[in-house]
């Protein structure tokens, strides 16, 4: 079981790191100060990329996790329900890896509170790939018991539930800082879908 469903959650990963990293293209612009709908648009899409990868990877587990339901009548094994979860916080892992690399190459917002912005957008995405990390060493051991285990993908799924959430808040923090960048976050046509994806 392993097998079919490490080449499902596998496969997910490395389509959507290949779209991220096709989404940074040659563009570094770490550093260098910008244009506020530049990097408005960069980073928005940096975010909605990484959001939908994070979506995947979940739906992928979820998909699997119900299989293993339906197939093993023992508790949860590394092989079934933990193998899975492991895996798929290794691709999310990836997946903020190539966030956090896109948010520094979208560089610095040319406005007054454009070094701040940056920042905390920066501080964010750094943080997610540490709260993703975190999760994945809650699965490093095997579970003694099968309460045990649903503890633990309970903490997984608060530590993604929660980045996902505290991005959409650093995003709406940010947009309202500064005028300029407000514009820019109204116009840009990446976070209008990024809006429409969160609500």
């Amino acid at each position: 079981m392993r097998g079919s469903v490490g080449w499902v959650i596998a496969g997910v990963g490395i389509v959507l790191v290949l779209v991220a990293t096709g989404l940074i293209g040659d563009r570094d612009r770490s550093g260098e100060s910008v244009a506020a709908g530049e990097w408005t648009q960069d980073v928005c899409a940096a975010v909605g990329v990484w959001r939908g990868q994070i979506e995947a990877i979940s739906e992928s587990f979820r998909l699997s996790a119900e299989s293993n339901d339906q197939t093993e009548t023992a508790a949860p094994t590394p092989e079934g329900k933990l193998g899975a979860a492991q895996l798929a916080l290794e691709r999310a892992i990836e997946s903020a890896d190539t966030l956090v690399e896109a948010i520094d190459r979208a560089g610095t917002p040319d406005t007054a509170g454009g070094e701040e912005a940056a920042d905390q957008v920066s501080s964010w995405a750094n943080g997610a790939e540490n709260d993703l990390e975190q999760a994945e060493d809650l699965l490093d051991d095997e579970p003694d018991s099968l309460e045990e285990d649903i503890e633990r993908v309970t903490e997984v799924a608060r530590l993604i539930a929660g980045a996902l959430e505290s991005g959409r808040q650093v995003l709406a923090t940010v947009a309202t800082s500064d005028p300029e960048l407000e514009a820019a976050f109204r116009d840009s046509s990446t976070c209008q879908q990024l809006r429409e994806e969160t609500g």
